[in-house]
């Protein structure tokens, strides 16, 4: 049976006792029904992971203690920032844990024209809050020890504004060029991917002119999160850490 991965908000450290409590608690006493002497592996961030043993199961909580720490690491030597067009409820989410668990280093949800989701301040903090939960599940399931940096919700135009040395990326299945011949580097790659609907036309211009290289990986029009999905398994495939 395969062993719980748990994310542990705190420094962890060798022979220190540590609580689990909340929903990771409730996940792990209710669904997985995980006993006494029972061991799990911890992370929390920091590029290793932690073996550990339970050493009480109570109602709402569990008392663990931690016994080894593992340098292991399974993140991509590409660097990849996903720019996602932000979609509505659980087509957004599946882009966040897809990408995720194909090993994306920086996520930006981005405001758009057609961005169907309007939100206060307030709002926009417990979305953020309930994505960051995706990421940390992804993470969990997939075996990576460093998560994601999940950036604040920016405009388009302040998205592409920024400054970065990542080979700028957006895509149209209209485009002329492919992404095989694209010089990627070191820095790795800026994909921004568009939301329900897509880009307006001065959307694209924009990118364009800010400098985004618009490429094709196919002929048809894909949605929102299958197009992030798609593009980030091929670039990983063809620049990264994914096999053929």
């Amino acid at each position: 049976m395969r062993i719980p991965r748990v994310y542990l908000d705190q420094e962890i450290c060798v022979d220190n006792i540590y609580t689990i409590e909340n929903d990771a608690a409730h996940h792990l006493i209710n669904v997985l029904r995980v006993k006494q002497d029972q061991p799990l592996v911890l992370f929390n961030g920091d590029g290793n992971e932690y073996s550990a043993q339970i050493n009480d199961v109570l109602k709402r909580k569990l008392v663990i203690n931690v016994d080894a720490k593992l340098a292991l690491t399974v993140e991509s030597t590409l660097p990849i920032h996903l720019g996602q067009g932000i979609a509505k409820g659980d087509r957004m989410e599946m882009v966040l844990q897809k990408a995720t668990e194909l090993g994306v280093t920086d996520i930006t949800p981005v405001i758009t024209e057609r961005c169907n989701v309007k939100l206060s301040d307030e709002r926009w903090a417990k979305k953020s809050a309930q994505w960051q939960k995706i990421i940390i599940g992804a993470c969990e399931q997939s075996g990576r020890n460093i998560l994601p940096i999940l950036h604040d919700p920016v405009t388009l135009s302040q998205w592409c504004k920024q400054s970065t040395q990542q080979y700028r990326i957006t895509f149209d299945p209209h485009a002329s060029q492919h992404l095989q011949a694209l010089p990627i580097n070191q820095h790795g790659v800026r994909l921004l991917i568009g939301p329900e609907g897509g880009f307006t036309e001065s959307e694209t211009y924009n990118a364009e002119q800010t400098g985004f290289n618009t490429v094709k990986i196919g002929p048809r029009v894909l949605r929102t999160e299958t197009a992030a999905i798609a593009s980030i398994a091929i670039i990983q495939a063809q620049y990264g850490d994914l096999t053929l």
